[in-house]
């Protein structure tokens, strides 16, 4: 005759351990929260911020302000066209997902370290036979203030504000030749090559053009990512295209020439760069 079912061996033992079980979840529950001392700094630290990175979004706003919410990229700014709004979309402690693959002068992966600004221009999707979009004056008016705001609070230097087509020229072309790079330089965002070292330069490489190995050093000297097999293949030329947007916008074949070639030699030499200072003067910048 079967015993009933609360005289049976080990019965008790569910019952004792239930209360157990639930008591060592609860237990498990509530972590410790540490107790933290802030009142002593160090004086040695700087922003983890080392790079602002300018991007066009080549979409409308409504389309952009949709992709950098909700699809599976981001940045920290985007700049509206009229009116030239500011949204921030990412907070600056955070990382967005706005350079992808990338390199400039030995760093890879720029998400980790750079904030992004996004702008609402169409670039080179602008309507059949137009090239790339103009700026309106008051967007980059815009642009340059929160330029200048986030370098100064983050201390980025000058040769670290660059374009997304710097960074990752084999996939991208923004902010294209429209972007007024030479406007930064003046306002003291940016270096900028000393005009007496670019027409000196100039009337050497006339003369006689270097070899194509010359100019592939000379763009990973700069910053690029770039083979250096003396070949002027595909992938050189869009890097050769990048650094003359930028520099040299009226021309950008990717094609090397005497003028590409002295504003190379002027980015690459210690005496090569200047930049504005706050009186309207000039200064030598090294990097």
């Amino acid at each position: 005759m079967p015993l009933p079912i609360h005289d049976r061996p080990g019965w008790v033992l569910p019952i004792i351990l239930i209360p157990a079980l639930v008591l060592a979840s609860c237990t498990t529950m509530k972590p410790t929260v540490p107790v933290i001392d802030t009142s002593h700094r160090s004086r040695n630290h700087e922003s983890r911020v080392r790079y602002l990175v300018i991007h066009f979004t080549q979409l409308s706003f409504p389309r952009s302000l949709q992709v950098l919410t909700e699809g599976n990229v981001s940045s920290h700014y985007l700049v509206d066209v009229e009116p030239p709004v500011i949204y921030r979309l990412v907070d600056e402690d955070r990382r967005a997902w706005h350079a992808g693959r990338s390199y400039w002068q030995g760093d890879t992966n720029l998400n980790s370290s750079s904030i992004g600004i996004e702008i609402v221009n169409l670039g080179d999707d602008a309507s059949p036979g137009v090239a790339y979009q103009q700026y309106p004056a008051a967007q980059i008016d815009a642009v340059i203030a929160l330029v200048r705001d986030i370098a100064q609070r983050h201390e980025i230097a000058p040769h670290r504000i660059l374009g997304h087509s710097d960074i990752a020229p084999q996939r991208k072309t923004d902010p294209g030749p429209r972007f007024p790079w030479a406007r930064l330089a003046a306002e003291g965002l940016i270096p900028w090559p000393r005009e007496a070292v670019v027409r000196e330069a100039m009337g050497r490489y006339v003369a006689a053009l270097p070899e194509v190995s010359w100019f592939q050093e000379k763009l990973a000297q700069h910053g690029f990512e770039v083979a250096r097999h003396g070949d002027l293949d595909d992938a050189t030329r869009r890097v050769m295209a990048a650094f003359q947007m930028k520099y040299r916008p009226e021309k950008y074949d990717g094609e090397p020439d005497a003028e590409t070639a002295a504003l190379l030699d002027a980015v690459t030499r210690p005496d090569g760069l200047e930049l504005k200072s706050a009186d309207g003067g000039t200064q030598p910048y090294k990097r």
